[in-house]
């Protein structure tokens, strides 16, 4: 319900598990087609100094002409940090989920 779209599907184009990380393309859903032309991120995940870890994720986006530049990378990134919080809040409250 925090999403402003009902559906997004991904194309995983690489995982290392080793270092944590990995790209995907955005190729349904998620603005494709009526905002954005295409949309990538790439996600890493590093131990943070205090203790947990820290999520980097850099996303890249190509609009659709006329669309308006601010309006769609702000949706974006609040789409990107309610997916986040939305999965830190699951995994807190169910521990044992990727033990």
């Amino acid at each position: 319900s925090a999403m402003p779209f009902s559906v997004m599907k991904e194309r995983l184009e690489f995982l290392d598990a080793e270092k944590c990380e990995c790209k995907s393309t955005l190729i349904e859903g998620g603005g494709i087609g009526t905002a954005i032309e295409t949309a990538t991120s790439h996600i890493k995940v590093e131990p943070a100094a205090s203790g947990g870890s820290l999520v980097k994720v850099d996303s890249t986006y190509k609009l659709l002409p006329g669309v308006e530049v601010n309006d769609e990378i702000t949706k974006a990134k609040e789409s990107v940090t309610a997916i986040f919080k939305a999965a830190e809040a699951y995994l807190i409250a169910n521990p044992d989920a990727y033990n």
